[in-house]
């Protein structure tokens, strides 16, 4: 246990407390067991590090932080080193990489029956499911969900420029006010296109010339390493997937033939349907549905995405098309606080309630025409008038 405390406070003199993600302000950090989960690199393990260092900076022998991927855990269990740890006076016991370790959720239950004085917080791929299997957490955890950033919290990170939160539905109601506010402290056209290019992972910043690289490093990782950890799934099939992915990549936003795509990468309906589920989990795409409650989330998708635009610019041959990157960029973000399905007429239906239809600063409303709630949400515009509204302002609302 010395050598993780020793690795562990190496990492804490590392960790910088100067820009932290939205999602740790929305974490009750007195329940005794939480777990995050969220997509390699939206900086899961930096949230960890940074609880340790804002809460206990005096008392840093009661914290520990461990990653299961660490060789130390070949020879060592999970519930022994808690069992040290507490023994040792310790309380916080914060857990990275779960997934990476086989037994993790039953000695997790077991540390949190056994040592009711001791604290955990744990975090996973995006495409872990932590109610599965025997040792099932509902009862226990609290789950949260980090996302990719916001492009809220981009300019934050990249320009220092602290800028408020905006409610969705404020954001109808005043968003000439609101786009005044931003514009006040910024320019916000060039701000967004960079975030649209390279915005959505913090570490960009250290990888800003090579970005694109080590994104597609990234989404590589998550199909070679993490998502064998999890499913049990065959080498032939993380081909596959990676094959339905570029698919994917030449042709959203795009409604699918079920059919035609399941025979272009050579496997069955079923086959198909569950590897749309594994991409949507890992955060690479994005599924719009009809309807999203009950048994027709097992339905095709009405229309694929990628999840966020950068991905979109990583896995282009050529420049992305502009309106395929606006409508990316509007799914992504309203699905992080909001229902987003597909519209009959227009392009999403946000809270079974308002129309949304994307495009540039010069679009009409020929397809909304006559639709109660309807709104545009328009690129290249610094302020809307009306039901038009600047898509970047949705970029605001976490």
């Amino acid at each position: 246990m010395e050598k993780l405390f020793s690795l562990f406070f190496q990492r804490l003199a590392q960790t910088s407390t100067t820009f932290v993600r939205y999602l740790y302000s929305h974490i009750d950090w007195d329940s005794r067991l939480i777990g995050i989960t969220g997509a390699r690199g939206s900086g899961k393990t930096t949230i960890l590090l940074q609880y340790a260092k804002l809460q206990f900076s005096n008392s840093k022998n009661k914290v520990l932080y461990v990653t299961l991927d660490h060789i130390w855990f070949a020879n060592n269990s999970l519930f022994d080193l808690g069992e040290e740890f507490v023994h040792n006076g310790g309380e916080v016991l914060l857990i990275d990489e779960v997934h990476k370790y086989k037994t993790w959720a039953q000695e997790i239950k077991n540390l949190y029956d056994f040592f009711p004085q001791l604290k955990i917080v744990f975090t996973g791929s995006s495409m872990l499911e932590i109610y599965k299997g025997n040792a099932d957490l509902s009862r226990r955890a609290v789950h949260y969900v980090l996302h990719g950033m916001s492009l809220r919290e981009f300019i934050l990170y990249d320009k220092n420029i602290e800028l408020p939160v905006f409610e969705f539905d404020e954001i109808l109601k005043n968003h000439v006010e609101y786009a005044g506010i931003v514009n006040e402290k910024l320019k916000i056209i060039p701000a967004f296109k960079a975030y649209l290019e390279s915005g959505y992972y913090p570490y960009y910043k250290v990888e800003k010339k090579h970005y694109h690289e080590q994104l597609l490093n990234t989404i590589n990782t998550i199909l070679d390493v993490d998502l064998p950890s999890i499913e049990i799934i065959e080498p032939f099939s993380i081909q596959k997937i990676k094959k339905l992915l570029l698919v994917i990549a030449q042709r959203v936003p795009f409604t699918p033939n079920i059919t035609d795509l399941a025979e272009l990468i050579n496997v069955n309906r079923n086959y198909l349907l569950n590897f749309l589920t594994i991409l949507e989990k890992a955060q690479l795409i994005l599924l719009l549905r009809q309807d999203v409650s009950g048994l027709k989330t097992l339905a095709k998708p009405e229309k694929i995405y990628l999840n966020n635009a950068n991905i979109n610019f990583a896995l282009a041959n050529d420049k992305p098309d502009i309106g395929t990157i606006r409508e990316t960029f509007f799914f992504n973000q309203l699905q992080v606080a909001t229902t987003v399905t597909s519209a009959k007429k227009g392009d999403f239906k946000i809270n079974d309630t308002y129309t949304f239809e994307i495009g540039g600063k010069n679009k009409g409303h020929e397809q909304i025409v006559g639709i109660e709630n309807a709104y545009l949400a328009l690129d290249n515009a610094e302020y809307g008038f009306g039901n038009k509204i600047p898509i970047w302002l949705f970029g605001f609302l976490y």
